[in-house]
């Protein structure tokens, strides 16, 4: 694709309105500075300071800032040209932006933020995918009947593998699987036999035994005893993935082939037959699956940066012959095929995604975004009544709570509830280990906008989602 000649009709700068100036946000603002075509001059966090501190990380001069608190304050900054930051949306929503950049991270928050800047008209970009694994087909819906867009961002994987598997269908590949590489890679170091992720070190002497694949057929007993090793030292579940890998099923149809995934320890070279069909020695049981793998490497080899991949099936022997040649990640048989794209740039690659959604008002879910598979919350531990969920650290995950993927149901009492629906609350009733929260045991207040909004998600597509 010619991406000048693609946006060649967008001929004056979008304007934008970043809330939430963490990590990606301050990424974001930096990077707007060197887009001619985007503009990102408003932000909003937990305070007019934060706010502020993050435009001075962007490289704006103090001069240049001004801290808001009333609207007038941002309407007199915003003529005088200056960028504008401020603690509350509701300070803000009356300027002239276009579209809306939600990266809180908080479920409440990105809900009623999404809520505010649609019925305002402005376009949303969506990065807060714990909001979007809750309500995101319902705010899409609501987007649309609004003559607005809401879209997920190139730079988080959902956008990124949405786009991946859409152009490979388009092109008539049979996709058996869809995923990503977990955020931090296994380092591997076989003269030590240690492993290294995410700055911590462990010493697993025995991971030299599988460190190859062995025989072909032979690849998903490997990547199950890394696994057993890995996992004595390391998480091999993070909630992150899940959903993520949530928001492209119900974007495209996929399903997940285990609600925990399998989420093998591989190299790049297995991954074709590792997410192969089962009868191929692969671990999938169907196809359109979704899963994750941890990207198991020397240090000196390429990482896969949390980039996305798709399988697909090799159906003409010349053509995939011919492409294993070129260096293409071909399954051992030749029946299967890996296609990777080895990045996502978080902040940096935000601006596409705004473009498309107010230039050509286009959302990366694509035309068929609905809820068709939910994050649900399942206890690791026993929990007692009276024990609060609380979500934190930069996973947002739920200490002792991990998450599965099942097909989405509308909300009940007595069904499992999504992961980020139960966040910060209060458990009413105990709960056992392994068994899902529901909605009934949990405490959520009257006016949670979150809680609002997928009851009324629930009622727009209460002829597509399970209503036992």
């Amino acid at each position: 694709m010619n991406f000048h000649a693609h946006y060649a009709g967008i001929t004056q700068p979008v304007e934008t309105c970043l809330v939430g100036s963490g990590g990606f946000g301050r990424s974001y603002l930096a990077q707007a500075r060197k887009i001619p075509l985007v503009n990102a001059r408003i932000a909003v966090d937990m305070t007019a300071e934060a706010a502020g501190r993050a435009f001075e990380a962007a490289g704006y001069a103090r001069a240049e800032i001004a801290l808001c608190e009333t609207p007038a304050e941002a309407q007199a900054a915003w003529d005088a040209g200056k960028c504008v930051a401020a603690g509350r949306l509701e300070t803000v929503i009356a300027l002239p932006f276009q579209l809306l950049a939600e990266a809180t991270g908080s479920p409440e928050a990105a809900t009623r933020h999404s809520l505010m800047a649609i019925e305002a008209g402005r376009h949303v970009a969506l990065v807060s995918k714990e909001a979007d694994s809750v309500v995101g087909p319902g705010l899409a819906r609501l987007a649309r009947e609004k003559g607005v867009v809401i879209t997920p961002v190139d730079g988080d994987q959902p956008s990124l593998l949405i786009a991946l598997a859409s152009w490979a269908e388009v092109l008539g590949l049979e996709i058996i699987a869809a995923g990503k590489s977990s955020e931090y890679d296994f380092v591997f170091d076989p003269a030590t036999g240690s492993v290294t992720c995410n700055g911590v070190t462990k010493n697993l002497p025995e991971l030299r035994q599988h460190w190859l694949g062995g025989e072909p057929s032979a690849v998903t007993r490997t990547a199950a005893e890394r696994a057993r090793i890995l996992g004595e030292a390391y998480p091999l579940r993070a909630v992150p993935d899940l959903c993520e890998m949530t928001l492209v099923a119900n974007a495209l149809g996929f399903s997940a082939d285990a609600a925990g995934f399998h989420a093998p320890p591989a190299r790049i070279p297995e991954i074709a037959d590792l997410f192969a069909d089962k009868a191929l020695g692969g671990l999938m049981s169907g196809e359109r699956r979704i899963d994750v793998f941890h990207h198991l490497r020397l240090a000196e080899e390429a990482s896969f940066a949390g980039g996305v991949f798709i399988v697909v099936r090799c159906d003409n022997a010349e053509t995939w012959e011919m492409l294993a040649g070129k260096g293409h990640v071909v399954g051992h048989d030749a029946k299967t095929a890996m296609l990777y794209l080895p990045r996502h740039l978080l902040g940096v690659e935000v601006a596409t995604s705004i473009l498309d959604a107010v230039g050509l008002g286009r959302s990366g879910y694509g035309e068929d975004y609905r809820p068709r598979m939910d994050l649900v919350a399942v206890a690791q531990r026993d929990l007692a009544a009276g024990t609060v969920l609380t979500m934190g650290g930069h996973h947002h995950s739920i200490a002792d709570v991990g998450a599965e993927v099942r097909p989405a149901t509308a909300l009940a009492p007595e069904r499992p509830a999504p992961f980020y629906l139960v966040a910060d609350r209060t458990l009413v009733r105990a709960v056992k280990a392994g068994d899902a929260i529901r909605l009934g045991d949990v405490e959520i207040a009257a006016g949670s906008d979150l809680l609002a909004m997928r009851r009324r998600q629930d009622a727009m597509f209460a002829g597509d989602v399970a209503s036992v």
